[in-house]
């Protein structure tokens, strides 16, 4: 089998038994093809040819290129599971990348903005504009229920259950989860719905999207992400912003109150606690911040 073949059978199992999204797909088809690239330059042009002495090669050529070691890891983790699904459909009898190792990695805290700032944004936000009245909705949503900025864009009008304060959201993999959603954010959706989207000309299609752009098709995420950075530069602040940033923010602020890991965890849509539990670590630096600033024998 060649390294063509191998790999668009890799992205129909992607795409049909995994069902990832085709950013993830794209992701982890761009790993593989670099290491068809640099391995067919061997003269081994199947991918059952590959040895681990060969990957290691192909590791270390990362390494010397400059890559970082969270870009390894996730092209080793592309790779991994390249020659895992080789091996299950039977055309490997032995997985080369099995003994592959990850470079090390420091845990990286996730920015978040602090109330004042959320608002900061929020006041830097035009409502009388139909954009701004969107843009509202959008920053509101994001902060109240701690939502991807592909699950936001996916969001349809029948997903909003403002009776009982709920969004269905389809997350990774196309699972579903319902998600509180505070009484602000219900307020700006439904202006936003009932006097913005209602005069907005529908593409087939969008009919049910909740956020459309002025052409009434749904938003992209190039979009949400200008708008944010848009809105932050107005508010004059100095910062990375980004719609994961809200997200972030949503999960830290309701640790910080109290709220229970895994309750957190069920909203965020995280399959291991561990993913959830780095918000704690946000929590501590807090605590230890406090205690640095303010006791009088530190």
């Amino acid at each position: 089998m060649t390294w063509e073949a191998a790999i668009e059978q890799f992205k129909n199992y992607l795409s049909l038994e995994r069902s990832m999204s085709i950013h993830s797909i794209d992701a982890y088809i761009g790993d593989v093809s670099k290491l068809a690239q640099f391995i067919s330059g061997r003269k081994l042009h199947s991918p059952m040819a590959v040895t681990y002495e060969a990957l290691k090669d192909f590791l270390e050529n990362l390494a010397q290129l400059g890559i970082s070691a969270r870009s390894q890891a996730r092209i080793i983790s592309g790779i991994k599971s390249f020659f895992r699904f080789l091996l299950f459909e039977g055309f490997i009898t032995e997985d080369p990348s099995s003994l592959l190792e990850s470079p090390k990695l420091g845990r990286k805290l996730p920015d978040t903005l602090n109330v004042h700032e959320i608002e900061l944004i929020i006041q830097s936000i035009d409502h009388s504009t139909a954009a701004g009245t969107r843009s509202r909705a959008i920053i509101e949503t994001l902060y109240s229920s701690g939502l991807r900025v592909s699950e936001l864009l996916g969001l349809k009008l029948g997903d909003i259950h403002s009776d009982i304060g709920f969004v269905r959201v389809r997350g990774k993999g196309n699972k579903e989860r319902f998600v509180p959603i505070g009484s602000s954010a219900l307020k700006h959706l439904d202006i936003y719905i009932t006097q913005v989207r209602i005069h907005t000309p529908v593409k087939p299609g969008y009919e049910n999207t909740v956020f459309l752009n002025q052409r009434g098709k749904g938003l992209s995420r190039v979009s949400v992400f200008t708008m944010i950075k848009d809105l932050v530069s107005i508010a004059g602040m100095n910062k990375s912003v980004s719609p994961h940033t809200f997200r972030h923010s949503f999960a830290t602020h309701l640790l910080e109150g109290g709220a229970d890991l895994r309750a957190v965890q069920q909203m965020l849509g995280h399959e291991s606690i561990t993913t959830t539990e780095i918000y704690t670590h946000l929590d501590r630096d807090y605590l230890r911040q406090v205690i640095t600033e303010f006791h009088p024998r530190s």
